[in-house]
This record gives C-alpha cells, sequence and structure tokens, in this order.
C-alpha cells in the first residue's frame, strides 16, 4: 500500500510538470526557437524537486499529518540543483543581451528532450552527459530507498529519506559546476558545420580526349 501511495503522488507530480511546461514551457530555455529545446538546468531541479516533494508527501499520507524532518543533506541536494537552474539562465540572459554573440544554443530548435538535455548548438557535450548520468542515478537510488523505508514496519518519518554522503554530495555539485562552467563558453564557439561532400576528381589522363 505504502508503494502506491509513493507511486501515485510520483506520477500527480509529474503529470503537474508535463502539464506546466506545455502551457509555460517551465522546462524549456528562453528562446526564438519553435519548439523551444529543454533546458537541463530547469529538467535537472524539477527533477530532485518531483522526488524529494513525492517522498515528503507520502510520509506525511502515511505517517497520519507527521512531517518529517529534512536532512541537511538533502537541503544542499536542492541547493546545488537551484544555484544550477540560477547559473544557467543568467549565463543566457548574459548571452542574449551581448551583442557580439550570435548563434545561441537556446535559440536552436528543440530535437526531443534526451537530445535537448545532452547537446549545445555543436551536438552532444561529454560534461552534459555525466551530469545527467550522474543525477539519474542517485534520483534512482533515492527513490529506492525511500520505498524499502516506506515499508519498513516502525520506520521513523525522519529516517525514510536517505542521508546523502558528503563525498557523493561534492560529486554532484563538481558535476553540476563543470556544467555551469562550460556552459558558460558554449555560445563563443563556432559553429562546426559537417563538411561537405567531395566531388571525385578525376586525373586528366583518365578523362576522354575530344
Amino acid at each position: 500500500m505504502n508503494y502506491l501511495i509513493y507511486w501515485a503522488t510520483f506520477i500527480v507530480l509529474l503529470a503537474l510538470v508535463y502539464l506546466f511546461d506545455k502551457k509555460y514551457f517551465m522546462l524549456r530555455d528562453n528562446s526564438t526557437a519553435t519548439p523551444r529545446p529543454y533546458s537541463f538546468s530547469r529538467v535537472q531541479l524539477a527533477w530532485w524537486s518531483v522526488i524529494i516533494l513525492a517522498a515528503f508527501i507520502s510520509i506525511i499520507i502515511i505517517a497520519k499529518g507527521t512531517a518529517p524532518t529534512f536532512d541537511t543533506s538533502t537541503l544542499y541536494l536542492l541547493g546545488i540543483s537551484s544555484a544550477t537552474t540560477v547559473g544557467a539562465t543568467l549565463i543566457d540572459i548574459s548571452d542574449q543581451t551581448n551583442p557580439n554573440v550570435a548563434g545561441l544554443s537556446q535559440n536552436v530548435k528543440g530535437d526531443n528532450f534526451f537530445l535537448d538535455i545532452l547537446s549545445d548548438k555543436n551536438g552532444v557535450d561529454v560534461h552534459r552527459f555525466q551530469t545527467v548520468i550522474f543525477n539519474t542515478v542517485f534520483g534512482l537510488w533515492f527513490i529506492i530507498y525511500v520505498l524499502n523505508h516506506l515499508c519498513t514496519a516502525g520506520t521513523s518519518p525522519d529516517t525514510v529519506m536517505p542521508v546523502i554522503s558528503s563525498n557523493n554530495l561534492i560529486l554532484l555539485g563538481v558535476s553540476s559546476g563543470v556544467y555551469a562552467t562550460l556552459k558558460a563558453t558554449e555560445n563563443k564557439q563556432t559553429t562546426v558545420s559537417p563538411a561537405a561532400p567531395q566531388a571525385d576528381v578525376v586525373p586528366d589522363e583518365a578523362k576522354p580526349k575530344g
């Protein structure tokens, strides 16, 4: 039963994020492209917000109104995601108002969800890839931990959500920091276009003589 409460809460929150994105572009870059590309930093913040809020609301329901106390590590986790979103937004605003910067990454037409969050204007980036992987893995671990402890009889509401170690927080912080730092250089890069196919050159001696 506790599993169902958590997943029902998770799905409702996820559906709200989806609806708000469809109507208000909540997960998209500020862009002139149609459709707008998805923003990794906004997706990251929504990802952790849904995971943590689903756990928080489920605990309140199961504990009959008793709200858990967030561990400091959970607050740091939300802080990392929030700081990443703020930093990425400020970088976008700075680039949009800079007349010397052209061909903005956020103005590239969105292809699909995964390509958008993994790519800049020159294609998929390794720093975005590793950040997405780290956040996905830690998010799934967080969900599994919460589910296991929700279903353990006698578990205190304050111990259902995991305590994230300092090293793991540093790992997530460094990963997001590398993303934000390299994002500041994305729009300064020259757009790399695929090389045009070369026409076959026929040697003079192979040409038919008139």
